[in-house]
């Protein structure tokens, strides 16, 4: 007989964790507007299974940044959802090898269209601006497209003359978020067509097919 708990709205889920099984993990919102938090979740009853969640929360909480209360749930230190963020950061968290060591991404990246290393610089309150390491042709149009990619990915703002700036809109810093996102953001096309393409992808199945 199929088990459905009360977890609050799922808002992403991979379907088949190619590191466990290839159960599916979904990605929950039990909180509330007032109270934002996050769960992930199997219906999994396979053995190792309530500890592959832990290892996916627990990168969660390294990658992102985020911190977990008494029962388990993922909230951020400012207090806000950053909802769409959350999403990227529950898919890297499952994309994540168990078996290697968990390390922020830095705030750099090599930019192969400008030859060059792009730097994200945290200048307070929530606001993070992307330059080159260095002088390279189209250099300044890529920390753009960068900075624009980190407030697609990231749901930020954008800053009025301020191009290669982005915003938080909670006013806090989230270096650890802007270091995953950076990754994707080059590219930030193939990143949202992912999380379409993941969104599309079946429902979180029953305990009774996933054994």
């Amino acid at each position: 007989m199929a088990q459905t708990l009360d977890l609050g709205s799922r808002i992403e889920l991979v379907s088949m964790d190619l590191h466990f099984n290839e159960i599916s993990i979904a990605l929950y919102y039990p909180g509330s507007n007032d109270d934002p938090a996050y769960l992930v979740h199997t219906y999994s009853s396979l053995p190792g299974a309530a500890g592959r969640i832990e290892t996916i929360t627990e990168s969660m909480r390294v990658l992102g940044g985020m911190e977990t209360d008494a029962t388990g749930l993922l909230r951020y230190p400012c207090g806000h959802a950053h909802t769409l963020a959350t999403k990227r950061l529950f898919l890297e968290a499952c994309k994540f090898d168990p078996e290697t060591s968990l390390q922020l991404r830095p705030l750099s990246i090599f930019d192969k269209k400008a030859n060059a290393n792009i730097l994200i610089e945290n200048l307070g309150e929530g606001r993070y601006e992307a330059r080159p390491e260095e002088d390279a042709t189209g250099s300044e149009r890529r920390t753009t497209v960068i900075s624009r990619g980190l407030i697609r990915l990231g749901e930020m703002e954008e800053i009025e003359d301020q191009p290669n700036q982005s915003r938080f809109g909670c006013g806090q810093p989230h270096d650890a978020l802007i270091g995953l996102l950076l990754v994707r953001a080059p590219n930030v096309r193939s990143a949202m067509r992912e999380v379409e393409e993941m969104a599309s992808r079946g429902v979180l199945s029953a305990p009774s097919n996933q054994e």
